[in-house]
């Protein structure tokens, strides 16, 4: 999910992960779109032994993800997306068109992540 900090030329990305069946969030990173932060993602997620991700057709999937793991398609993200959609909802920071913004990285991140918390975690930190 896509949002910026002061300026659109200072682009932050919100990478949530979820489990397909449930829809529960297991992980999340917040940071630019580059390999380092997918790597930052994809390392809580090992515990949980995931065998398929779905994803769209970035370069750092295929340089980071076997072939056979990787789906990349639109069919199975119906779950992700009702999410971004509370989230912009809810946050009006991720709003496209609001007075609404973050100055800081932090800042946006802790927002964020605040309400992640509270609201897929049941809890406030």
């Amino acid at each position: 999910m896509w949002s910026y900090v002061q300026c659109k030329e200072k682009p932050r990305w919100l990478w949530p992960a979820i489990d397909h069946q449930t829809g529960t969030v297991l992980a999340y990173v917040f940071g630019r779109r580059k390999d380092t932060v997918f790597l930052s993602l994809k390392a809580p997620l090992e515990p949980f032994g995931i065998t398929r991700f779905y994803t769209d057709d970035w370069g750092a999937y295929p340089r980071h993800l076997p072939a056979q793991q990787q789906v990349i398609s639109k069919a199975n993200t119906q779950k992700i997306e009702r999410k971004h959609l509370t989230l912009r909802t809810r946050i009006k920071r991720l709003a496209r068109k609001t007075i609404c913004f973050s100055k800081l990285e932090t800042r946006h991140d802790i927002v964020i992540g605040l309400f992640i918390n509270r609201y897929d975690f049941g809890r406030s930190v």
